[in-house]
C-alpha cells in the first residue's frame, strides 16, 4: 500500500510538472524551468573562491541529481558550496547537469572569474642605450642566435629586418606588400613567424635570409597584434582580452587564455615576449607592460616604464599620438630585456625591478 501511494505521488508530481512545463511554452526547452543560483546572485567571482550554489526549481519538480562543471571538469559540491579552481581565468560558463525522473537537462550560467591577487608593481633600471632607426614603426622585437629581429608597421612602410642591436645597423631587410600592416613576430624551430594587423593572415620566413616560405590564415582570432613562443607553441594577441595558442606546424588556433586582474578582464595586450612561464606584454598605447601567467592568464605584475619616452629625441617620423612604447625582446645570455617604441631613436637595455 505504501509503495503504491509513493508511486501515485511521484506520478502526480510528474503530471504537475508536465502541466507547468506546457503552460510555460517549454515543450522544447525544459532548461527554462531551472536556473543556477550563486550566493549573492554574483556573476563576478575570484579564483579559488568558495561560493554557495543551488538550483532554482520553478516547477517544484522532483530532482534526483545535480552535477556542476566548468571547462569540462566536474566541480565537487560540499555542504552546498563549490570552489572555483579552473586552470584559466576570465569569462566562464558554469554548467549544471540536472536529473529528474528518467530525464536530464543541462543549464548554464555565465560568470567572470578574476585573479585572487592584485598585480605587483615593477619599475626599471636602464643598463645600456643603443641607437634605433626612427623610421621603424616598431611592432615586434626578438633575439635569435645573437641577432635582433624587428618587424615594423604602417601600410606601405611595413618591414621585417635583422638588426645589429649595438650599432642600430640594418643587416638585412624586406618590405611587405603595400596593402598590409606588419605586426608582431617570433622565431621558433628555425622559422620566423610574422603577423599582419587586419589582413587576416601572417607570414612564415627562413630567418637566415628572410625568404618567405608561406602565408597562413587566422582562425577565430580577430586581428594580428603580438606574437611570442614558449619553445613549443605560439602565443598570439588579437586586440581583445584573448591570447591565442597556435600550433607552429599547422598554425591552427588551439585555444586561448584571457588576461585578467583582480578587478576586471583586460584587453590591451599588444607586443609579446615569453620568459620563464610568463608573457611580457606591452599595454596598448600606454607606457607600461604586463607580466601575465602563461597558463592562467592572471596579470601578476605591471611594469611602469614612465619617463622612458622623455629620453627620446623626436624625429620627422614622430607622431605624438602613436609614437608610444612598443617592442620587447629578452636577451637570454645577458638576462636582460630590450625595449623601444614606434619611431624611437633609442633602444634601451633594462633590468626589471620590483618596486619597494
Amino acid at each position: 500500500m505504501k509503495h503504491a501511494l509513493k508511486t501515485m505521488v511521484k506520478l502526480l508530481s510528474i503530471f504537475s510538472f508536465l502541466l507547468f512545463f506546457l503552460g510555460c511554452g517549454g515543450e522544447n526547452d525544459p532548461s527554462k524551468l531551472f536556473s543556477i543560483e550563486l550566493e549573492g546572485n554574483k556573476n563576478k567571482l575570484v579564483h579559488g573562491q568558495e561560493v554557495a550554489v543551488s538550483i532554482k526549481n520553478k516547477g517544484d519538480i522532483p530532482v534526483t541529481e545535480v552535477h556542476y562543471f566548468m571547462d569540462g571538469e566536474e566541480i565537487p559540491v560540499e555542504n552546498g558550496k563549490l570552489t572555483l579552481n579552473p586552470r584559466t581565468l576570465g569569462n566562464k560558463e558554469l554548467t549544471a547537469q540536472i536529473k529528474y525522473g528518467e530525464q536530464s537537462v543541462e543549464i548554464r550560467e555565465n560568470l567572470r572569474l578574476l585573479s585572487a591577487t592584485a598585480p605587483e608593481i615593477y619599475t626599471y633600471e636602464i643598463l645600456n642605450t643603443y641607437p634605433h632607426d626612427t623610421s621603424a614603426y616598431t611592432q615586434g622585437l626578438e633575439f635569435y642566435e645573437g641577432v635582433l629581429y624587428e618587424s615594423t608597421g604602417k601600410r606601405g612602410l611595413s618591414t621585417v629586418r635583422k638588426v645589429n642591436y649595438e650599432t642600430g645597423e640594418i643587416i638585412q631587410r624586406i618590405d611587405l606588400e603595400q596593402t598590409v600592416f606588419g605586426e608582431g613576430l617570433t622565431v621558433l624551430n628555425n622559422k620566423l613567424y610574422q603577423l599582419t594587423w587586419q589582413s587576416g593572415f601572417g607570414y612564415v620566413y627562413d630567418p637566415s635570409n628572410l625568404e618567405k616560405l608561406q602565408n597562413f590564415s587566422y582562425g577565430e582570432s580577430r586581428e594580428g597584434w603580438g606574437l611570442c613562443n614558449d619553445g613549443t607553441k605560439l602565443f598570439k594577441s588579437d586586440g581583445t582580452e584573448r591570447i591565442w595558442f597556435l600550433d607552429p606546424s599547422t598554425l591552427e588556433e588551439q585555444g586561448y587564455i584571457e588576461t585578467v586582474t583582480n578587478k576586471s578582464i583586460f584587453n590591451k595586450a599588444n607586443e609579446l615576449e615569453y620568459v620563464n612561464g610568463k608573457i611580457y606584454a606591452n599595454v596598448y598605447q600606454r607606457e607600461s607592460m604586463m607580466i601575465i601567467d602563461a597558463v592562467s592568464g592572471a596579470i601578476e605584475g605591471v611594469i611602469n616604464f614612465g619617463g622612458l619616452k622623455s629620453k627620446i629625441k623626436k624625429s620627422q617620423d614622430w607622431d605624438d599620438a602613436n609614437s608610444v612604447l612598443n617592442g620587447v625582446a629578452y636577451h637570454k645570455e645577458r638576462g636582460t630585456f630590450f625595449v623601444t617604441g614606434k619611431n624611437w631613436d633609442k633602444l634601451f637595455e633594462v633590468k626589471i625591478l620590483k618596486k619597494n
